[in-house]
């Protein structure tokens, strides 16, 4: 069983600010670093340090040699992705002394995707394997719809929420994992247990995960539902969080581990990658999330 991702890849341009730039402000850099990122590619480097075999599909531009090698680097299986003539997609990330980012998104090449390019990665794989989506790529609905026939479960995280994502076909997905925000966005109601609510009457059949940030995360996976406490720590930057908390996740679902345990391991994946800077460079490897007690 592998998982298949078809996912953004991006070079981020990381500013250290006191607080998020306002309309009309001009702020000095404490500090700047120039850092692989995009939640897809964020997601395969989790899914790869948690021991999972991840293929990862995507596009990079002349400038993003380097992001393919990190990824091969951490273990993931990097034969899809291909270098063409359209930029690298980028991101402007601002992040505050209290560790909460803003982020600028320009997508490039990870709006390149051909349908005929999807179907013969689908076509690599085989019935039972996972298929990972975010929504920094286009034909997210070809994807879904794709996969769901070839017999994939499909696991889709709506991040950055887009207008589009509520018209998508989450009725073909095996699995939803949203934050609040994204959450609230496709349900309208406010509060968690309404979000979850909403969402588990919408999809009857999908396992439905939302995540609480420091609060942890609340679930419905098949007959489980309940809530998983995250470990506090010190909070550095939040960039890679919920991209950590995917890839763990669905790595010890592959691994056989049961609901509680593997959103445990990703709760706790999580509140490590928030304790250090960066995005796909705070992911945690599965020592150090092992040796947490």
């Amino acid at each position: 069983m592998k998982v298949l991702n078809f996912g953004s890849l991006n070079i981020d341009h990381v500013y250290r600010v006191p607080h998020i730039a306002q309309p009309g402000e001009t702020l000095p850099g404490e500090s700047y670093a120039l850092l692989a990122g995009g939640k897809g590619a964020n997601q395969s480097a989790a899914l790869a340090c948690a021991g999972a075999p991840v293929w990862h599909a995507g596009k990079v531009g002349p400038d993003g040699g380097w992001l393919i090698e990190k990824l091969a680097t951490l273990g993931a299986n990097t034969e899809m992705i291909q270098v063409g003539d359209t930029p690298t997609g980028h991101a402007i990330i601002q992040v505050d002394d209290a560790g909460q980012n803003a982020i600028v998104l320009f997508a490039g090449a990870n709006h390149a995707f051909e349908r005929a390019e999807v179907d013969a990665a689908v076509g690599n794989c085989n019935p039972g394997d996972w298929l990972l989506l975010q929504n920094e790529t286009n034909e997210v609905e070809y994807m879904i719809r794709t996969a769901h026939g070839a017999g994939l479960s499909v696991c889709y995280n709506p991040a950055p929420f887009t207008p589009q994502t509520g018209r998508y076909p989450l009725d073909l997905l095996s699995t939803l994992i949203v934050n609040e925000t994204e959450g609230e966005a496709l349900t309208h109601a406010g509060e968690p247990e309404g979000i979850l609510s909403s969402l588990v009457e919408r999809l009857p059949d999908c396992d439905v995960i939302l995540t609480l940030g420091a609060a942890g995360v609340t679930y419905r996976c098949g007959d489980e539902t309940g809530h998983i406490a995250a470990p506090c720590v010190d909070t550095v930057d939040t960039t890679a969080a919920g991209d950590t908390f995917i890839g763990y996740y669905i790595a010890a679902c592959i691994a056989g581990e049961d609901t509680v345990e593997a959103l445990t391991r990703a709760c706790t994946a999580a509140a490590l990658c928030v304790t250090r800077p960066g995005a796909m460079d705070s992911i945690p490897s599965l020592a150090d999330v092992e040796a947490v007690p």
